[in-house]
C-alpha cells in the first residue's frame, strides 16, 4: 500500500472534509480499519472509501426505521469507532486507554474508555443501527470531542488513569 494514494481525499470532498482526513482521531480510525485487511482487498480503496460507512446523510437517517436491530457489520464499524477513540487517547497522552462497549442485540448498550482505574469517558448508546455522522467533518469533531473529554479525566485524575 502506497501512503500517498491511501490517503489521498479524492475530487469530491469538500475542503472540510479534506481536512478532516488529517485529524488524529480519523487517522486513527484509518489505521484502526486498515489494521483488519489481512487479505490487502482494501488496499486500493483511499481513506474516504474506508470512512463511507460512518457517513449517514439525513436523507438516509430518515429511511431507516425507528426500531430496528443492528447488523453485525454495523456493530463491527461501532466498535472500532470506540478502539480508535483509545488509540487517539494513548496517543494524545501516553496512557492506554482501554474501550468496552457492550450492546444488547436491540441496539442499546454502553461504550466506555477505561485507563487504568479510571473512567475516562462513558457513553449510553441507543440506536445503534443508525450511527453515523452526516461527513467526515462532524465524524473527525465528535471523535476530537471524545479523546479531549478523555484526555481532560485522565490529567485531572492521573493518579487513578496511571493505577
Amino acid at each position: 500500500m502506497t501512503t500517498a494514494t491511501a490517503a489521498c481525499p479524492g475530487p469530491e470532498l469538500s475542503e472540510a472534509d479534506a481536512a478532516a482526513l488529517a485529524s488524529s482521531f480519523v487517522r486513527a480510525l484509518v489505521r484502526m480499519l486498515r489494521a483488519h485487511d489481512t487479505t490487502g482487498f482494501w488496499e486500493r480503496k483511499s481513506d474516504s472509501e474506508l470512512l463511507a460507512p460512518y457517513i449517514v446523510s439525513r436523507e438516509q437517517r430518515r429511511s431507516m426505521p425507528v426500531i430496528a436491530d443492528p447488523n453485525s457489520r454495523q456493530l463491527w464499524h461501532i466498535e472500532q469507532y470506540w478502539a480508535a477513540a483509545g488509540l487517539a487517547v494513548e496517543q494524545a497522552s501516553g496512557i492506554i486507554a482501554t474501550p468496552m462497549v457492550k450492546l444488547t442485540h436491540e441496539g442499546f448498550g454502553r461504550a466506555v474508555l477505561i485507563a487504568g482505574r479510571l473512567v475516562a469517558v462513558s457513553r449510553i448508546l441507543r440506536d445503534v443501527h443508525r450511527f453515523g455522522f452526516e461527513s467526515l467533518s462532524k465524524l473527525a469533531a465528535e471523535g476530537e470531542k471524545l479523546v479531549r473529554e478523555a484526555v481532560q479525566a485522565i490529567e485531572t485524575f492521573p493518579e487513578a488513569a496511571r493505577d
